[in-house]
């Protein structure tokens, strides 16, 4: 809708979606809204707080999938950093999991793609009213599902350990000695369930526990 027929007051809405043109859609749907308006749009993860930091959304509208850092990595730095700022979190991968940790990021609610933009639209009323916007399927899935098992150290050993990683590398890269890596990597087997790590890493992703 053109600025002069907004209301003086328009919900500032930052976008975070790899896609172009998933971007570009929602940017162009919601910004039909009356009282929203899109003034920051990124591609990558690590651009949603510089960006956050210029445009001050009142909501931010991320996705998980996202490249040089996570949106619920993102979630947590705009807490910290743009506490004003509400998150939404909003996702193909409709995982318990993510959830979990959206809501442990200070997510204001969790939504998959799926739905009707207007029914996104009114979770950003409601999110910038202070209420959390849940997908009411994912959350009894999640209550189902119990909380994630693997601690912060298996995850990280874990997440370390694509790419044909050796135990060497992924040591290096997380500052700790390759037999507490074994360990950590142990660990994480057991709980998942599986029989080796890259197992792990799959099982773990496809809870949304990575």
């Amino acid at each position: 809708m053109p600025r002069e027929h907004r209301p003086t007051k328009s919900v500032r809405l930052l976008l975070a979606e790899d896609q172009g043109m998933m971007r570009g859609a929602l940017a162009l749907l919601l910004g039909m809204e009356p009282d929203l308006e899109v003034v920051a749009q990124v591609g990558r993860g690590d651009e949603i707080v510089d960006a956050a930091l210029t445009a001050r959304p009142d909501v931010a509208l991320l996705d998980i999938e996202l490249p040089g850092m996570s949106g619920l990595d993102a979630a947590a730095r705009l807490r910290d950093e743009v506490p004003d700022c509400r998150v939404l979190i909003l996702t193909t991968f409709g995982r318990p999991g993510y959830l979990r940790r959206a809501m442990e990021a200070g997510a204001a609610g969790f939504l998959v793609k799926d739905g009707p933009v207007e029914e996104l639209a009114e979770a950003v009323r409601k999110a910038l009213r202070g209420e959390t916007v849940i997908d009411p399927a994912l959350a009894a899935a999640a209550l189902s599902a119990g909380p994630n098992p693997l601690t912060a150290r298996e995850r990280d050993a874990l997440g370390a350990s694509v790419d044909g990683a050796t135990i060497a590398d992924i040591a290096a890269k997380l500052h700790l000695s390759e037999s507490t890596v074994r360990n950590y990597l142990s660990s994480a087997i057991g709980k998942t369930g599986t029989r080796n790590r890259m197992e792990a890493v799959r099982a773990a992703r496809q809870q949304g526990w990575l």
